[in-house]
């Protein structure tokens, strides 16, 4: 690291800045493999780093003891990772947080921010390795794994840092300040700190960590408060290679190592209620299923709690211009990572009466199945799928799908089982293409929550005015974080927009071709709106970091004379 981290990070700095203002596109780090400094030879180091690290000890040097992470098992091969952690109790966490606080919550914000950039540096620099780590516990493909959860993920952690820097910069650090009382003239010299809040503790989701691990630590590191990142027991090594090289940069910067530590639990024996409930957290963010962010929300007090969770992602069909392509789009989203991402769309809805399109009128089985036939393009072609689907993150999504056709064949029809597919390079892989179900609008016990994972409805209402009603209360009452939406009626389209808005939720509207219709673009979209129930904080806007940190003041008397 250079004597003046700054000098090099400077430009990362000043055009993150930029985009978040303008909203422009912007990356600090491309997406393909080749741009990398270690080029396509990155990949095959990355495969031998993930192979030196089974059945061994992971190299972090951390407080705790030795412990194999029983629970760390690919998605892939179907094999534990055998990979042991120091796992540490939560009072030896806070106590070495607690020691090394002083140096950096004194540290000047700039400083502090030129670590947090270094940081990103670090991790791009080993994204190969993250990567296969997120390949062999989130389950994702080589592809989402270094893009989605690299340096997609590390867009989000530069804007959370870019934008606690300017809310910081936003504070003089003095004034003088001179006023009238009656004859007298007081002249008063002022002075305002910017005070960190205190412990942040990060509780990660297991099939994509670092998309929302990477803002909430920047945020709180960059505003100088220590981090406890607890990591899913199934899905730990991307996050505990993200700690590692957390502790290194910071060490190399002069400071304590343990600014950054790692919380291990089991499935068996959580951990996140202690830390939350710790008598030392001021900060936490949360990243999972509704009921236990509900209880985060609920119970983090006296810390300040951020929260992702969940919600059912709707799709409205009024009509379609191009109906092939529009169909391709909606399926491919419903296949992406085989839709255990949060904006994975799971609620479409059809007008009974049929759709309206360039080709005539499509009844709502019409576009079911037609629906089906094109989630079938990419789910029935092994390569294909393999780069678009992945695999399921969690052996109790499979359950789930079983329950769900089993619920959805009683109340209406199964348009499209959900059908494993052979992996090419992984035959072990645990698989499953979407399940499609025809319901009707009555079956809200059915649909009217997230099911998480390659789940999808396709619902008939009376009209598309009744759907657009339907979907903004559940967005409303059970949270959405996004929505999409098919019209020509550019009338029905300002009423939706007005409607997810009041409801919280993000529109995309008339959207097919190449990008994904549930990509969120850092600097650019606000990922979260905090208005339902599927979130209280955004990625990333100024409340998201503004309360990571307090001003106080000082006042003395200029001195005359």
């Amino acid at each position: 690291m250079s004597t003046d981290p700054m000098d090099e990070h400077r430009s990362t700095l000043t055009a993150a800045l930029r985009a978040c203002r303008t909203r422009e596109s912007w990356t600090a780090y491309p997406e393909d493999t080749a741009s990398h400094p270690n080029g396509e030879s990155g990949k095959a180091a990355g495969k031998a780093w993930l192979a030196d690290r089974l059945g061994s000890r992971f190299p972090l040097e951390h407080p705790g003891n030795w412990r194999v992470q029983q629970d760390e098992v690919s998605p892939y091969t179907g094999l534990p990772l055998g990979i042991s952690y120091p796992a540490a109790e939560p009072e030896a966490l806070f106590a070495a947080a607690h020691r090394a606080w002083p140096a950096w919550r004194q540290a000047d914000p700039q400083t502090r921010v030129d670590v947090c950039l270094e940081i990103c540096e670090q991790l791009y620099l080993r994204n190969f390795e993250l990567a296969y780590a997120a390949m062999h516990t989130a389950g994702q493909s080589f592809g989402m794994s270094w893009a989605g959860s690299g340096t997609n993920a590390i867009d989000r952690g530069i804007e959370a840092i870019a934008l606690a820097h300017a809310a910081m910069e936003r504070v003089p650090r003095s004034a003088v300040w001179s006023r009238a009382f009656g004859t007298h003239q007081v002249t008063l010299d002022k002075r305002y700190r910017l005070v960190p809040r205190g412990i942040a503790v990060v509780i990660a989701c297991a099939s994509f960590p670092a998309w929302n691990v990477y803002p909430a630590l920047f945020a709180s590191l960059a505003t100088g408060n220590p981090v406890i990142l607890k990591p899913h027991p199934t899905s730990v090594l991307q996050m505990a290679e993200a700690v590692r090289i957390c502790r290194t940069t910071l060490a190399e910067a002069g400071f304590s190592p343990d600014l950054v530590g790692l919380s291990l639990d089991t499935v068996a024996e959580p951990v996140a209620k202690r830390l939350i409930s710790h008598p030392g957290t001021r900060i936490v963010d949360f990243t999972g299923s509704a009921a236990f962010g509900s209880w985060v929300e609920a119970n983090a007090h006296p810390a300040i709690a951020y929260t992702e969770t969940s919600g059912a992602n709707s799709v409205l069909i009024e009509s379609l211009s191009d109906p092939d392509a529009q169909l391709r789009a909606i399926a491919g989203s419903l296949c992406l990572f085989s839709a255990q991402m949060c904006t994975s769309p799971q609620n479409i809805y059809v007008p009974r009466g049929g759709i309206r399109t360039a080709d005539g009128e499509m009844t709502p089985d019409e576009f079911a199945d037609a629906l089906a036939a094109a989630v079938q393009a990419v789910s029935t072609v092994p390569r294909r799928a393999a780069a678009v689907m992945a695999t399921v993150q969690s052996p109790h999504t499979l359950d789930l799908l079983n329950r769900v056709r089993d619920q959805a064949a009683e109340k209406g029809r199964v348009v499209l089982e959900p059908a494993p597919y052979e992996h090419p390079e992984y035959p072990g892989a645990r698989t499953s293409g979407p399940l499609l179900a025809r319901l009707d609008i009555a079956d809200h016990d059915l649909y009217g929550r997230e099911r998480f994972g390659p789940v999808a409805f396709v619902i008939t209402a009376d009209d598309a005015d009744r759907a657009l009603e339907q979907a903004t209360r559940d967005a409303r009452e059970q949270g959405a974080i996004t929505a999409f939406a098919y019209s020509t009626d550019e009338g029905y389209l300002d009423r939706a927009e007005a409607a997810y808005a009041l409801a919280g939720a993000a529109l995309t509207s008339n959207l097919s071709g190449p990008m994904p219709l549930n990509f969120s673009a850092a600097y650019s979209d606000y990922h979260v709106t905090g208005l339902n129930p599927a979130g209280n904080a955004s990625l990333t806007d100024d409340s998201f970091v503004t309360g990571r940190f307090r001003i106080t003041q000082s006042r003395r008397p200029v001195a005359t004379g």
